[in-house]
């Protein structure tokens, strides 16, 4: 989870105060006092951690805490709010151009993820906006960097507009522009070239091809595991450049956390989408709100819902709604959802998406075994059309066909059916009850 040292440490702070029926200075004093420790220690900004203190501290110490009738709950939305404001407040759009190509220039350090970062936001602009973007491979000093922009390209069935090593990077821009309105495409996204530091040559050249294509957008691309190196960076492209946005990349991984919470404050650029796994359409627009929500353990439930709206099929659901109903549910259903739901992304993200899956016993940072789940799927595979949908015909030669076939054991094959059986049961439970309700009944534990 991103964060996850940041959040543990908040999240403890904020819950001595959340149940409060009356809270003191001396009790928002200790409050902000382990909300710098845990910012200092997730490496934010020194500056930005001092003003971000006294800000929660004046408003916590102010009336709208005080006078409230549940001041602990008070106390934790000026938290959230702040830590809202600090990454950008509302959620930054991507630039539209009335006359298109809207140029985009990917900008950053070698080794940021740069180059991936653009294939990442090409797919998105198709998937999501129903865009038709043009890749441009402008890091002439790199032939891998060309070569794996047009390998994304192929991957994503993309075009790509590359003139080799040999030619000038501004005239790569300036011809794949050219050549994007020649082929009514919407986008132009300029991979341009990286250093292992900032150097004045690599700056010259982004801004010789900044004044002959005009961007719409300039986006800096940090790694946020670099922490304070990364703010570093941003504040020396921005003076250089002027630039537009940020993109955050590995936040999905043990970050502590301080590019994400220092870039919008130091350089006044927002934060205008996070990379959240290796995956090519694993990147994501980023809301401040939302990000801020997740910090404090209080779920992200509108990015659940979108997930599931773009990944689950609603008719489909209804029918398995109906399947459960009727107990007609089936492995061979249960195999497409779990499909489905693999889709929306890693388990463990999307529980933490959950309000109040920090607080229940023994799911905090809960970490859901993929590997396992493969193991299940394996096995139901293995399974024949009629063995999914008639489980009670299972017997020990078939078992043993199947735990070979998916490389597990007969006891494992024997649990998943015990829990299929079991599932189904506690879902029968569940209707009788309904209907129960439903005739007036009463029940001694409803």
């Amino acid at each position: 989870m991103a964060f996850e040292g940041l959040a543990d440490r908040l999240q403890k702070t904020i819950q001595k105060i959340t149940g409060k029926g009356k809270v003191s200075e001396a009790d928002v004093k200790e409050m902000t006092r382990e909300v710098r420790l845990a910012l200092l220690e997730a490496d934010v900004n020194f500056k930005v951690v001092k003003d971000f203190v006294n800000r929660v501290k004046t408003r916590a110490i102010g009336q709208e805490v005080m006078e409230s009738l549940t001041p602990g709950q008070q106390v934790i939305k000026v938290v959230k709010d702040e830590l809202a404001d600090l990454m950008g407040g509302e959620q930054s759009k991507i630039a539209v151009n009335n006359k298109p190509p809207t140029v985009i220039m990917m900008v950053g350090l070698q080794g940021a993820g740069k180059t991936t970062t653009t294939g990442k936001l090409a797919n998105h602009l198709r998937k999501k906006h129903n865009r038709k973007p043009l890749l441009v491979a402008a890091d002439v000093y790199r032939p891998a960097a060309i070569n794996q922009l047009e390998t994304l390209g192929k991957q994503l069935d993309l075009p790509v507009f590359a003139l080799g090593t040999e030619a000038n990077p501004v005239d790569i821009a300036t011809q794949a522009i050219q050549h994007a309105k020649e082929n009514h495409l919407d986008y132009v996204l300029i991979d341009t070239a990286g250093r292992l530091h900032v150097d004045e040559n690599l700056m010259d050249e982004l801004v010789q091809i900044k004044a002959n294509v005009n961007p719409d957008e300039i986006f800096l691309v940090v790694d946020a595991m670099t922490g304070q190196d990364a703010v570093n960076v941003a504040e020396s492209f921005n003076e250089q450049l002027d630039v537009t946005g940020v993109v955050l990349t590995k936040l999905d991984g043990d970050t502590r956390g301080g590019a994400a919470l220092s870039i919008k404050a130091v350089t006044g650029k927002p934060i205008k989408f996070a990379g959240m796994g290796e995956k090519l359409d694993q990147l994501e627009p980023f809301y401040p709100e939302r990000m801020a929500s997740r910090i404090l353990g209080m779920g992200d439930v509108l990015s659940l819902i979108e997930k599931a709206q773009e990944n689950v099929d609603e008719k489909k659901a209804k029918q398995l709604e109906e399947k459960m109903r009727t107990m007609s549910f089936t492995f061979e259903d249960f195999l497409e959802q779990m499909q489905q739901v693999k889709n929306m992304g890693p388990l463990d993200e999307l529980l933490n998406m959950m309000p109040g899956m920090n607080k229940m016993k023994g799911l905090k940072n809960v970490q859901v075994d993929e590997k396992q789940l493969g193991h299940v799927e394996a096995i139901i595979q293995s399974m024949t059309k009629e063995e999914r949908v008639n489980p009670e015909i299972m017997n020990g030669s078939r078992k043993k066909r199947i735990a070979k076939g998916s490389g597990t054991s007969v006891a494992e094959v024997n649990r998943l059916l015990k829990q299929f059986e079991d599932m189904k049961k506690m879902m029968k439970q569940m209707t009788n009850v309904k209907k129960g309700k439903k005739k007036g009944l009463n029940f001694p534990f409803m």
